[in-house]
């Protein structure tokens, strides 16, 4: 059974930054590629970033040059760097694979983005 615990969340004024966590508990986790998700009150869940299993990277339009996804392979934890923080990414953040474990959502953690 795979376990993710997202962390890292919380409340910051805008142009503020946050750092989350996403610890997995899977047997081999260097063989998925991972991601960040979002999802905000009234609207789809989105992707937001990607880590290939190589390190490869790609973001959505709406952050790119603001937030980095990075991995620890042998912590078994992908992280997100959020900077320059709006309003507009204000959501509930996830991690998952790419693409995601449809039966695996962990709880998230609640980005609130206000003065």
């Amino acid at each position: 059974q795979v376990q993710l615990v997202e962390s890292g969340g919380g409340l910051v004024q805008p142009g503020g930054s946050l750092r989350l966590s996403c610890a997995a508990s899977v047997f081999i986790f260097r063989i998925y590629d991972m991601a960040w998700y979002r999802q905000a009150p009234g609207k789809q869940r989105e992707l937001v970033a990607a880590i290939t299993t190589d390190y490869n990277t790609n973001y959505a339009d709406s952050v790119k040059g603001r937030f980095t996804i990075s991995r620890d392979n042998a912590k078994k934890v992908v992280y997100l760097q959020m900077n320059s923080l709006t309003p507009e990414d204000a959501a509930v953040y996830y991690c998952n694979k790419s693409p995601p474990w449809n039966d695996y959502w962990g709880q998230g953690t609640q980005v609130t983005v206000s003065s």
